[in-house]
Protein backbone atom coordinates (compact mmCIF):
# COMPACT_ATOMS: atom_id res chain seq x y z
CA UNK A 1 0.00 0.00 0.00
CA UNK A 2 1.23 3.57 -0.83
CA UNK A 3 1.97 5.76 2.24
CA UNK A 4 -1.07 7.81 3.62
CA UNK A 5 -0.24 11.30 4.51
CA UNK A 6 -0.53 12.71 8.03
CA UNK A 7 -3.70 15.04 7.37
CA UNK A 8 -5.71 11.99 5.66
CA UNK A 9 -5.09 10.19 9.03
CA UNK A 10 -5.59 12.75 11.38
CA UNK A 11 -9.11 13.69 9.74
CA UNK A 12 -9.94 9.57 9.81
CA UNK A 13 -8.85 9.74 13.38
CA UNK A 14 -11.02 13.05 14.75
CA UNK A 15 -14.31 11.35 13.07
CA UNK A 16 -14.14 7.54 14.15
CA UNK A 17 -11.29 7.89 17.05
CA UNK A 18 -10.16 4.14 18.40
CA UNK A 19 -12.71 2.61 14.91
CA UNK A 20 -10.67 5.08 12.99
CA UNK A 21 -7.45 4.12 14.03
CA UNK A 22 -7.76 0.30 13.78
CA UNK A 23 -9.62 0.96 10.48
CA UNK A 24 -6.28 2.49 9.12
CA UNK A 25 -4.36 -0.55 10.65
CA UNK A 26 -6.22 -3.00 9.17
CA UNK A 27 -6.43 -1.03 5.53
CA UNK A 28 -3.08 -2.55 3.89
CA UNK A 29 -5.10 -6.18 4.40
CA UNK A 30 -8.51 -4.75 3.44
CA UNK A 31 -7.04 -3.15 0.24
CA UNK A 32 -5.08 -6.64 -0.46
CA UNK A 33 -8.09 -8.65 0.07
CA UNK A 34 -10.11 -6.45 -2.40
CA UNK A 35 -7.69 -6.01 -5.59
CA UNK A 36 -7.65 -10.21 -5.58
CA UNK A 37 -11.86 -10.33 -5.45
CA UNK A 38 -12.64 -8.10 -7.80
CA UNK A 39 -9.41 -8.64 -10.07
CA UNK A 40 -7.42 -5.17 -9.39
CA UNK A 41 -4.06 -3.75 -9.96
CA UNK A 42 -4.34 -0.92 -7.11
CA UNK A 43 -2.56 2.46 -8.74
CA UNK A 44 -1.62 5.00 -6.43
CA UNK A 45 -4.88 6.86 -4.60
CA UNK A 46 -6.05 10.31 -4.99
CA UNK A 47 -5.52 13.01 -3.07
CA UNK A 48 -7.78 11.60 0.28
CA UNK A 49 -10.13 12.92 2.76
CA UNK A 50 -12.39 10.91 4.27
CA UNK A 51 -11.90 7.63 2.35
CA UNK A 52 -9.36 6.00 0.68
CA UNK A 53 -9.95 6.37 -3.05
CA UNK A 54 -7.61 5.03 -5.79
CA UNK A 55 -7.40 4.17 -9.69
CA UNK A 56 -6.87 0.71 -10.41
CA UNK A 57 -7.23 -1.53 -13.36
CA UNK A 58 -9.05 -4.58 -13.63
CA UNK A 59 -8.13 -7.97 -15.38
CA UNK A 60 -10.36 -6.93 -18.26
CA UNK A 61 -8.09 -3.88 -18.80
CA UNK A 62 -10.90 -1.51 -17.82
CA UNK A 63 -10.48 1.29 -15.79
CA UNK A 64 -12.03 1.71 -12.07
CA UNK A 65 -11.77 3.32 -8.99
CA UNK A 66 -12.03 1.35 -5.52
CA UNK A 67 -13.19 3.34 -2.64
CA UNK A 68 -13.15 2.48 1.23
CA UNK A 69 -13.94 3.65 4.13
CA UNK A 70 -14.70 3.18 7.73
CA UNK A 71 -18.19 1.66 7.69
CA UNK A 72 -20.29 3.98 8.69
CA UNK A 73 -23.98 5.25 7.47
CA UNK A 74 -23.00 8.21 5.21
CA UNK A 75 -21.08 5.50 3.54
CA UNK A 76 -23.85 3.33 3.01
CA UNK A 77 -26.30 5.68 1.64
CA UNK A 78 -23.77 6.48 -1.00
CA UNK A 79 -23.66 3.53 -2.42
CA UNK A 80 -27.27 2.96 -2.02
CA UNK A 81 -27.45 6.26 -3.60
CA UNK A 82 -25.36 4.73 -6.94
CA UNK A 83 -27.26 1.78 -6.77
CA UNK A 84 -30.24 4.05 -7.24
CA UNK A 85 -29.38 6.61 -9.73
CA UNK A 86 -27.81 3.46 -11.80
CA UNK A 87 -25.38 5.69 -13.98
CA UNK A 88 -27.98 8.66 -14.71
CA UNK A 89 -26.17 11.75 -14.02
CA UNK A 90 -23.76 10.02 -11.87
CA UNK A 91 -20.59 7.57 -11.90
CA UNK A 92 -21.74 3.77 -12.11
CA UNK A 93 -21.62 1.76 -9.26
CA UNK A 94 -19.84 -1.61 -10.18
CA UNK A 95 -19.41 -3.90 -7.16
CA UNK A 96 -20.25 -2.65 -3.76
CA UNK A 97 -19.81 -4.64 -0.42
CA UNK A 98 -21.39 -2.28 2.51
CA UNK A 99 -21.05 -3.93 5.45
CA UNK A 100 -16.93 -3.51 4.63
CA UNK A 101 -17.67 -0.09 3.43
CA UNK A 102 -15.83 -0.92 -0.39
CA UNK A 103 -17.07 -0.49 -3.48
CA UNK A 104 -15.77 -0.34 -7.01
CA UNK A 105 -17.11 2.00 -9.58
CA UNK A 106 -16.14 3.26 -13.06
CA UNK A 107 -13.43 5.94 -14.09
CA UNK A 108 -14.22 9.35 -15.18
CA UNK A 109 -11.69 10.50 -17.61
CA UNK A 110 -10.86 12.97 -18.09
CA UNK A 111 -12.11 13.37 -14.97
CA UNK A 112 -11.22 17.54 -14.76
CA UNK A 113 -13.45 19.03 -11.98
CA UNK A 114 -16.07 21.76 -12.49
CA UNK A 115 -13.99 24.21 -9.99
CA UNK A 116 -11.29 24.30 -12.69
CA UNK A 117 -13.95 26.15 -15.31
CA UNK A 118 -13.09 29.79 -14.71
CA UNK A 119 -16.46 31.41 -16.15
CA UNK A 120 -18.66 30.89 -13.34
CA UNK A 121 -22.00 31.16 -15.06
CA UNK A 122 -20.94 28.26 -17.38
CA UNK A 123 -19.81 26.32 -14.13
CA UNK A 124 -23.08 27.30 -12.57
CA UNK A 125 -25.17 26.35 -15.33
CA UNK A 126 -23.40 22.54 -15.71
CA UNK A 127 -24.19 21.99 -12.66
CA UNK A 128 -27.78 22.91 -12.81
CA UNK A 129 -28.22 20.23 -15.75
CA UNK A 130 -26.49 17.68 -13.70
CA UNK A 131 -28.80 18.63 -10.78
CA UNK A 132 -32.22 18.39 -13.20
CA UNK A 133 -30.96 14.57 -14.16
CA UNK A 134 -30.22 13.58 -10.66
CA UNK A 135 -33.53 14.22 -9.17
CA UNK A 136 -36.15 11.63 -8.86
CA UNK A 137 -38.32 9.83 -6.47
CA UNK A 138 -36.83 7.88 -3.75
CA UNK A 139 -37.50 4.44 -3.15
CA UNK A 140 -40.28 2.90 -1.01
CA UNK A 141 -38.81 1.99 2.85
CA UNK A 142 -35.55 3.97 1.34
CA UNK A 143 -32.53 4.21 3.69
CA UNK A 144 -31.83 7.94 3.04
CA UNK A 145 -31.32 10.70 5.85
CA UNK A 146 -34.04 13.08 4.94
CA UNK A 147 -33.54 17.35 5.17
CA UNK A 148 -35.33 17.25 8.45
CA UNK A 149 -33.53 14.49 10.62
CA UNK A 150 -30.00 16.50 8.68
CA UNK A 151 -31.54 20.07 10.50
CA UNK A 152 -32.03 18.90 13.57
CA UNK A 153 -28.19 19.03 13.61
CA UNK A 154 -28.52 22.25 15.35
CA UNK A 155 -30.53 20.80 18.19
CA UNK A 156 -27.66 18.76 18.64
CA UNK A 157 -25.34 21.86 19.16
CA UNK A 158 -27.70 23.76 21.24
CA UNK A 159 -27.42 20.29 23.64
CA UNK A 160 -23.72 20.64 23.32
CA UNK A 161 -23.60 24.17 23.98
CA UNK A 162 -25.71 24.41 27.04
CA UNK A 163 -29.01 25.64 24.82
CA UNK A 164 -26.09 28.17 23.25
CA UNK A 165 -24.22 28.29 20.06
CA UNK A 166 -20.64 27.73 20.79
CA UNK A 167 -18.40 29.80 18.65
CA UNK A 168 -21.03 30.18 16.47
CA UNK A 169 -22.94 33.73 15.75
CA UNK A 170 -26.02 33.22 17.98
CA UNK A 171 -27.86 35.93 15.07
CA UNK A 172 -26.89 33.40 12.45
CA UNK A 173 -27.98 30.34 13.94
CA UNK A 174 -31.14 31.75 15.17
CA UNK A 175 -31.76 32.82 11.75
CA UNK A 176 -30.65 29.53 10.34
CA UNK A 177 -33.02 27.96 12.70
CA UNK A 178 -36.16 30.04 11.31
CA UNK A 179 -35.48 29.51 8.08
CA UNK A 180 -35.25 25.95 8.64
CA UNK A 181 -37.87 25.57 10.72
CA UNK A 182 -40.12 27.61 7.75
CA UNK A 183 -38.51 26.07 4.65
CA UNK A 184 -39.34 22.11 5.70
CA UNK A 185 -42.91 23.03 6.66
CA UNK A 186 -43.45 24.46 2.90
CA UNK A 187 -41.44 21.31 1.05
CA UNK A 188 -41.83 20.56 -2.34
CA UNK A 189 -42.19 16.75 -3.34
CA UNK A 190 -39.32 15.39 -2.06
CA UNK A 191 -36.88 13.80 -4.09
CA UNK A 192 -33.33 12.01 -3.68
CA UNK A 193 -31.00 14.32 -3.57
CA UNK A 194 -27.20 13.96 -4.28
CA UNK A 195 -26.65 16.15 -1.17
CA UNK A 196 -23.76 17.65 -1.42
CA UNK A 197 -23.72 18.82 -5.03
CA UNK A 198 -20.55 21.54 -5.37
CA UNK A 199 -17.78 22.27 -8.11
CA UNK A 200 -15.12 19.09 -6.48
CA UNK A 201 -18.01 16.71 -6.86
CA UNK A 202 -18.83 17.35 -10.76
CA UNK A 203 -16.67 15.74 -12.92
CA UNK A 204 -15.41 15.92 -17.17
CA UNK A 205 -16.65 12.76 -18.65
CA UNK A 206 -16.70 10.69 -21.62
CA UNK A 207 -19.96 8.73 -20.96
CA UNK A 208 -21.60 12.30 -20.38
CA UNK A 209 -20.34 15.69 -20.46
CA UNK A 210 -20.19 15.89 -16.85
CA UNK A 211 -21.09 13.22 -13.70
CA UNK A 212 -21.30 13.69 -10.18
CA UNK A 213 -19.75 11.48 -7.98
CA UNK A 214 -19.75 11.41 -3.76
CA UNK A 215 -23.47 11.40 -3.29
CA UNK A 216 -24.30 12.03 0.44
CA UNK A 217 -27.63 10.46 -0.10
CA UNK A 218 -31.30 12.65 1.45
CA UNK A 219 -34.60 13.11 0.69
CA UNK A 220 -36.17 16.61 0.38
CA UNK A 221 -37.21 19.30 -2.49
CA UNK A 222 -35.57 19.78 -5.19
CA UNK A 223 -34.60 23.27 -4.45
CA UNK A 224 -32.58 22.30 -0.94
CA UNK A 225 -29.86 20.58 -4.01
CA UNK A 226 -28.72 24.43 -4.30
CA UNK A 227 -27.22 24.90 -0.77
CA UNK A 228 -23.72 23.20 -1.09
CA UNK A 229 -23.31 24.90 -4.57
CA UNK A 230 -23.57 28.19 -3.23
CA UNK A 231 -21.38 27.93 -0.59
CA UNK A 232 -18.72 26.06 -2.81
CA UNK A 233 -16.00 25.91 -3.85
CA UNK A 234 -14.38 26.46 -0.70
CA UNK A 235 -11.97 27.74 0.67
CA UNK A 236 -10.67 29.90 -2.66
CA UNK A 237 -14.41 31.03 -3.11
CA UNK A 238 -13.93 33.46 0.25
CA UNK A 239 -11.16 35.30 -1.65
CA UNK A 240 -13.07 36.01 -4.47
CA UNK A 241 -13.56 40.10 -5.62
CA UNK A 242 -16.64 41.37 -4.84
CA UNK A 243 -18.12 37.94 -3.62
CA UNK A 244 -21.60 39.32 -2.92
CA UNK A 245 -22.40 40.25 -6.11
CA UNK A 246 -21.24 36.83 -7.39
CA UNK A 247 -23.46 34.92 -4.77
CA UNK A 248 -26.52 37.13 -5.49
CA UNK A 249 -25.92 36.51 -9.50
CA UNK A 250 -25.42 32.82 -9.18
CA UNK A 251 -28.89 32.77 -6.96
CA UNK A 252 -30.22 34.81 -9.74
CA UNK A 253 -29.05 32.43 -12.62
CA UNK A 254 -30.16 28.88 -10.65
CA UNK A 255 -33.54 30.65 -9.86
CA UNK A 256 -33.92 31.09 -13.59
CA UNK A 257 -32.73 27.39 -14.56
CA UNK A 258 -34.34 25.40 -12.41
CA UNK A 259 -37.40 27.54 -11.60
CA UNK A 260 -37.41 28.04 -7.96
CA UNK A 261 -37.90 31.22 -5.97
CA UNK A 262 -35.12 33.45 -5.17
CA UNK A 263 -35.92 33.65 -1.53
CA UNK A 264 -35.86 30.16 -1.08
CA UNK A 265 -32.99 29.31 -2.66
CA UNK A 266 -31.23 32.36 -0.37
CA UNK A 267 -33.14 30.93 2.39
CA UNK A 268 -31.78 27.29 1.79
CA UNK A 269 -28.22 29.01 1.37
CA UNK A 270 -27.87 30.29 4.64
CA UNK A 271 -29.89 27.20 6.79
CA UNK A 272 -27.27 24.63 4.87
CA UNK A 273 -24.18 27.36 5.50
CA UNK A 274 -24.72 27.47 9.60
CA UNK A 275 -25.60 23.84 9.67
CA UNK A 276 -22.24 23.13 7.73
CA UNK A 277 -20.22 24.68 10.17
CA UNK A 278 -21.78 22.88 12.80
CA UNK A 279 -20.99 19.55 11.03
CA UNK A 280 -17.40 20.96 11.07
CA UNK A 281 -17.18 21.40 15.02
CA UNK A 282 -19.08 18.18 15.63
CA UNK A 283 -16.71 16.43 13.60
CA UNK A 284 -13.10 17.71 14.08
CA UNK A 285 -13.79 20.57 16.79
CA UNK A 286 -12.64 23.57 14.09
CA UNK A 287 -12.79 24.56 10.24
CA UNK A 288 -16.08 26.34 10.60
CA UNK A 289 -15.32 30.02 9.80
CA UNK A 290 -15.40 29.49 6.30
CA UNK A 291 -19.03 28.81 5.80
CA UNK A 292 -20.21 31.04 8.32
CA UNK A 293 -18.21 33.87 6.06
CA UNK A 294 -20.89 32.07 3.56
CA UNK A 295 -23.95 32.61 5.22
CA UNK A 296 -23.15 35.96 6.69
CA UNK A 297 -23.25 37.05 2.82
CA UNK A 298 -25.87 34.78 1.47
CA UNK A 299 -28.09 36.50 4.54
CA UNK A 300 -27.50 39.68 3.10
CA UNK A 301 -29.17 38.95 -0.05
CA UNK A 302 -32.62 37.98 1.85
Amino acid sequence: MYPLSADFTQRISELFEDRGRQWLADLPALLLEYEQRWSLKLQPPFALSYNYVAPAVRANGREVVLKAGVPNPELLTEIAALRHYDGRGIVQLLEADPDRGVFLIERIKPGTPLVTLEDDEQATALAAEVMRQLWQPAPPDHPFPTVHKWAAGLQRMRDQFGGGTGPLPTRLVEQAEVLFADLLSSMAAPVLLHGDLHHWNILSAQRQPWLALDPKGTVGEPAYEVGALLRNPMPDFLQWPDLKHKLARRVEQLSELLGFDRQRLIGWGVAQAVLSAWWSIEDHGHGWEASIRCAELLAELI
